[in-house]
């Protein structure tokens, strides 16, 4: 997303992967929580760590192992 001041959002629509993915995967560690993301949102599914909703919670986890696993290609 090109709101994001620390580019912490990925795949990102000039990455190959962009064209595949299930879902943008937020970096967890890169991530400075200022929010810019959350209205820019097309989906409402970006939240303060804090304030994410339990059905949402299982994300946390996805979106971690996303960038562990090195699938952003960082």
């Amino acid at each position: 997303m090109d709101v994001c001041p620390v580019d912490c959002i990925h795949p990102r629509k000039d990455e190959p992967a962009f064209a595949t993915a299930d879902m943008l995967y937020i970096h967890p560690d890169e991530c400075i929580d200022c929010g810019a993301c959350v209205p820019a949102c097309p989906v409402d599914a970006i939240f303060a760590l804090d304030e994410t909703p339990q059905q949402w919670s299982r994300y946390i986890g996805k979106n971690r192992e996303y960038y562990e696993q090195g699938l952003s290609g960082d």
